[in-house]
């Protein structure tokens, strides 16, 4: 029988939050705007695309540690712990206030989501030990697109391709130029990676993102 995958949160710092239970149910989406140009006396007019809104993601967890009596806060923390403010990222400065919370990702086997920040936590305890210890948690937590990703399009393997991109997490000092050389045996191709993860500025790689990596004498 196959070993059952477990499903994790994981920061830009590498570090991880295990689901004790995963997911029954994840939802995901995304908006555009759109506009119009009414005029006084018009008929309806041809709408106008306004821009992209950011993709979400949705998902609730449960927490239960009545197995060994320890606290469900050892795990609850963590989560609300990605909404504080880390003044260790790049570019923060706690002197002068500019800070954010860090970037996460959720992985559960081939599922992997965009670059996300965590909008909102809403917890509620079930269950508490006799003197009051909390034991058991359901979380419902919101994810909010960072920047632009190709998840949940054409590489993920849901989405009827039957050649599913790779994906590649980006280590400190890499560049797109060696991933390419990597994958392709051609350093040149790196303006394939680039469009197909949105990259603009190539020269500002983020270590610990998470790249995909679109098939095509793929070694």
């Amino acid at each position: 029988m196959p070993e059952l995958e477990k499903a994790f949160l994981e920061d830009e710092h590498k570090n991880r939050i295990s689901c004790l239970f995963n997911p029954e149910t994840i939802t995901v989406g995304r908006q555009n705007a759109w506009g119009d140009n009414l005029k006084p006396g018009w008929d309806i007019t041809k709408l106008r695309f306004l821009g992209a809104h950011h993709g979400w993601l949705n998902l609730d967890l449960v927490f239960d540690t009545t197995a060994d009596g320890t606290a469900v806060t050892t795990y609850t923390n963590q989560l609300m712990k990605l909404m504080d403010v880390d003044y260790t990222l790049p570019g923060a400065d706690e002197t002068s206030r500019n800070g954010r919370p860090p970037t996460v990702f959720f992985h559960w086997g081939d599922f992997h989501s965009f670059p996300s920040v965590v909008y909102s936590v809403v917890l509620k305890f079930t269950y508490f030990s006799s003197a009051g210890k909390p034991l058991r948690a359901e979380a419902h937590v919101e994810l909010y697109q960072f920047e632009a990703s190709n998840a949940f399009t054409k590489q993920n393997p849901t989405s009827g391709t039957p050649r599913p991109h790779r994906t590649h997490r980006v280590q400190p000092g890499e560049t797109l130029d060696r991933i390419s050389a990597r994958y392709y045996g051609d350093s040149t191709r790196w303006r394939e990676l680039a469009g197909a993860n949105g990259i603009e500025d190539p020269l500002a790689l983020r270590p610990g993102a998470l790249l995909s990596i679109p098939r095509g004498d793929v070694t």
